[in-house]
């Protein structure tokens, strides 16, 4: 069963069962939005980058996004880059792979954050969404659909944090500027 979030809103990641989950997929999927021109309805690829920033407290200490697919400690691992999206037609373009097991202790929080590479808006993007999927059994936990477009490039997406001894998923939906996560940190760390 799936929950679709709104804005802050957050989700523990418990099972339904009592067991906790162990991996967890983010994927993020969208399409090039049409454009009317002199000669018809047309789209501009538009590259969409996933990435997902470890914090130890707020402080970040590890990353996996395009330029470095696996995190030095093994735990989250980017499955590669897509220049175009709409692959999926509305399935994941890119994916995001957390082993929470391996998540080094330190690390309580995970924040997944999108930006357009090429510099698009996301005025320009159409069924842009994250979602979040149990991956050992490949049903999806909760999903949070980016509408309404904007004049920005970059939107912190959401988070997954240490709440006790498991995981919570919350919606942070927060839209900002950048080609990539670097540029976004101190938005980052205002919603940590």
């Amino acid at each position: 069963m799936t929950v679709n979030l709104s804005k802050g809103q957050g989700i523990s990641l418990q099972k339904a069962d009592g067991g906790t989950l162990t991996a967890v997929r983010m994927g993020l999927g969208w399409q090039a939005a049409p454009r009317r021109g002199l000669f018809g309805t047309r789209t501009k690829e538009i590259d969409l980058d996933a990435s997902a920033v470890l914090f130890a407290d707020k402080q970040p200490v590890d990353v996996a996004f395009f330029q470095q697919l696996v995190s030095k400690d093994g735990s989250v691992r980017h499955t590669g880059d897509n220049l175009v999206g709409g692959a999926g037609q509305g399935g994941d373009d890119e994916s995001i792979l957390v082993d929470l097991q391996r998540v080094p202790v330190h690390v309580n929080q995970i924040v997944f954050t999108v930006n357009s590479f090429t510099g698009q808006t996301f005025s320009e993007v159409r069924n842009a969404f994250c979602r979040l999927v149990d991956e050992t059994t490949g049903q999806e936990l909760a999903r949070y659909t980016l509408d309404g477009g904007g004049p920005y490039t970059a939107q912190i997406m959401a988070k997954v944090h240490r709440v006790g001894n498991g995981w919570q998923m919350t919606a942070i939906g927060t839209p900002a500027n950048g080609r990539t996560f670097q540029d976004l940190l101190a938005e980052i760390q205002a919603v940590l």
